[in-house]
């Protein structure tokens, strides 16, 4: 896919994937490409802040549904973030009490002239090692 790392600014993870490498039949993004690149946003998203924290755990994708909204015909951006009425913190001290948590997340990859090609909402849980 050529995942990079674009930015986190505290809120949002942003990665980037060319659209040479993740090209459909028909000259656009396929849509395996968006739905992983957004999957691995969100999960990046929690890694990131969990390791920020100094705390090991295993991520896991719970369930997710993808929308595809346009076709995409230039490089990939996905940005991803806790859904709405979703905060690390009550998810980080229900991790540490009960050693697993849930958090649900959005990502959605952006197009340049506007609007979104992708978006995504999942929930992703959280399992701290046993010993």
């Amino acid at each position: 896919m050529g995942v990079r790392p674009l930015a986190c600014d505290g809120r949002v993870l942003r990665l980037a994937a060319p659209l040479a490498a993740n090209v459909n039949d028909k000259g656009c993004a396929f849509g395996g490409s968006l739905s992983g690149l957004m999957t691995l946003a969100a999960w990046g998203w929690i890694n990131l802040h969990l390791q920020l924290h100094g705390v090991a755990a295993e991520i896991y994708v719970a369930d997710s549904q993808v929308k595809y909204l346009a076709p995409l015909y230039d490089d990939l951006i996905a940005e991803a973030a806790p859904a709405d009425g979703e905060a690390f913190a009550p998810f980080l001290e229900t991790l540490e009490r009960h050693g697993k948590a849930r958090i649900a997340m959005q990502a959605r990859v952006p197009m340049a002239a506007g609007g979104e090609a992708a978006v995504l909402s999942g929930r992703f849980v959280a399992i701290r090692p046993i010993g």
